[in-house]
């Protein structure tokens, strides 16, 4: 995962950038209206709360957490049931009290590949709270990737003050691939003329 976060920023400094400076090169010399693409918002500034916004059909709701004293079956059934690799653990009694996050690869390791029952209760497999990697809404996209990559984790829960989403290595590359296709788009755009 590392490998991508930094092929997407030497991608993104080797092209984009010399492209815009030799675009403004031109619309300056041509006496060209500058185009709206110089001021457009680069994905240096963008953000996790952008990330979460772009998930289809999730919000924060009984997906999204399990409670400590649930049966690892009925965690990996939720996930199962809502095509997500990971849960946030809640305190049974307080649902705004994150005590971990249990993932699938929680449930292979540590039930199935020690032959643990259905049975085992979460909190006997989660990732604990002192462990655990949390971002906030205002986090940037490459921050969020840096911390996943470097402590190889592929999920991380968006706290501001409570929960707010998780978002997983896949939606911030998701997001990042989206994002460069749309400013290629508007180079090309820009180069064939429709933006005169």
């Amino acid at each position: 995962m590392q490998v991508i976060a930094k092929a997407i920023q030497t991608c993104k400094e080797t092209f984009r950038i010399p492209v815009l400076n030799q675009l403004q090169k031109y619309t300056e010399n041509a006496s060209i209206i500058k185009s709206p693409l110089m001021h457009q918002k680069g994905l240096e500034n963008t953000t996790v709360a952008e990330v979460l916004m772009t998930k289809e059909d999730e919000k924060a709701g009984s997906w999204l957490w399990c409670k400590s004293d649930d049966t690892v079956y009925d965690a990996a059934k939720q996930m199962a049931r809502n095509n997500i690799g990971s849960l946030v653990v809640l305190k049974p009694g307080d649902e705004q009290m994150i005590v971990g996050i249990i993932t699938e690869r929680d449930y292979l390791q540590k039930v199935i590949a020690k032959d643990r029952p259905k049975n085992t209760r979460v909190g006997e497999i989660m990732t604990s709270q002192n462990k655990l990697v949390t971002v906030t809404s205002d986090t940037n996209v490459y921050q969020a990737m840096r911390l996943m990559s470097e402590n190889h984790i592929r999920h991380v829960p968006v706290i501001d003050g409570r929960i707010v989403g998780m978002i997983s290595m896949a939606d911030a590359v998701r997001t990042v691939v989206d994002q460069q296709s749309g400013e290629l788009n508007k180079l090309n755009d820009f180069i064939k003329g429709k933006y005169y």
